[in-house]
């Protein structure tokens, strides 16, 4: 798999940023398929850090319904597989910089 196939983006969300600043961990959403030593190596690659640790888990899609004129439309949101990446003392990863 290519470097950009594995991680598709970060995730922002006010716990993801509460990890960061005490915890030094970022998480990610990545491929299925991606296994931890691909991530491991991806996010080495691509930012520059020292990874130390990485842990993965599969979020499950919901059930989602809504109303419309046309009556009640539902479905499923798809589920995704997040990463979660601690990085060595004292390095960061920039996620809000322009590349």
């Amino acid at each position: 798999m290519k470097l950009t196939e594995i991680l598709i983006k970060p995730i922002l969300t006010e716990k993801a940023n509460g990890q960061q600043e005490k915890l030094r961990r970022y998480a990610f959403k990545v491929d299925r398929r991606a296994n931890k030593l691909e991530i491991k190596s991806a996010i080495e690659q691509f930012y520059g850090v020292n990874v130390l640790e990485v842990n993965t888990l599969v979020v499950p899609g919901k059930n989602k319904t809504r109303s419309t004129k046309a009556g009640i439309i539902s479905g499923i949101k798809s589920g995704y597989k997040k990463a979660l990446v601690t990085v060595a003392e004292g390095e960061t990863i920039d996620l809000y910089a322009t590349l």
